[in-house]
C-alpha cells in the first residue's frame, strides 16, 4: 500500500504576541476569569512552559504537530490549552478526548467533544483528576 502524502494545513487559530494575563482579565465573567487563572497555573506547571494566546481566545502551551492518520494532513496546534468561552471553559488537552474516558467518569459534570472538555466552572469537578488529565496528555508522546 503507498503511503500517503504529507500536507501541512494552514489553520485559521494562529499564535499571537498578546498577554495572556490581561486577556484573562478582561473576560467578563468573574467566576471563569477566577478559574481561568487555577487552568492557567495548572497546566503550566504540567507543561513547564510559558502559555501564548493563540487568535484571539485560546491559551495554548507548547506546540505541536498532529498528522491525521486517514488524510495524512498535518496541522501544527498546541500542545494542551483552554479558552473561557461565553457558555463554559473549552479544554483542550487531548486530540482524542476519549483517551481519557476512566478519568472522566471520576471527574464530576462536564461534556466532550472531539478533542475538547466542556466545563462549566472549576467546582463541578474533582479537580484532582483534571490535573492527572493534563498530565497524561503532556507526557503522552
Amino acid at each position: 500500500m503507498a503511503e500517503k502524502k504529507t500536507k501541512l494545513v494552514e489553520i485559521k487559530t494562529k499564535p499571537t504576541s498578546a498577554n495572556v494575563e490581561n486577556f484573562i482579565n478582561n473576560v467578563k465573567d468573574e467566576q471563569q476569569r477566577k478559574d481561568s487563572f487555577v487552568l492557567l497555573e495548572m497546566m503550566k506547571k504540567a507543561t513547564g512552559e510559558e502559555p501564548i494566546l493563540w487568535s484571539s481566545s485560546v491559551i495554548g502551551f507548547g506546540n505541536k504537530r498532529y498528522k491525521s492518520p486517514t488524510t495524512g494532513r498535518e496541522v501544527d496546534w498546541l500542545r494542551i490549552g483552554f479558552s473561557p468561552r461565553k457558555a463554559n471553559l473549552s479544554l483542550y488537552i487531548s486530540i482524542g478526548i476519549k483517551e481519557h474516558e476512566a478519568a472522566l467518569k471520576k471527574l464530576g459534570k462536564h461534556k466532550t467533544g472531539v478533542g475538547c472538555l466542556y466545563i462549566n466552572k472549576l467546582e463541578d469537578i474533582d479537580l484532582n483528576v483534571l490535573k492527572g488529565m493534563v498530565d497524561a496528555s503532556v507526557n503522552r508522546k
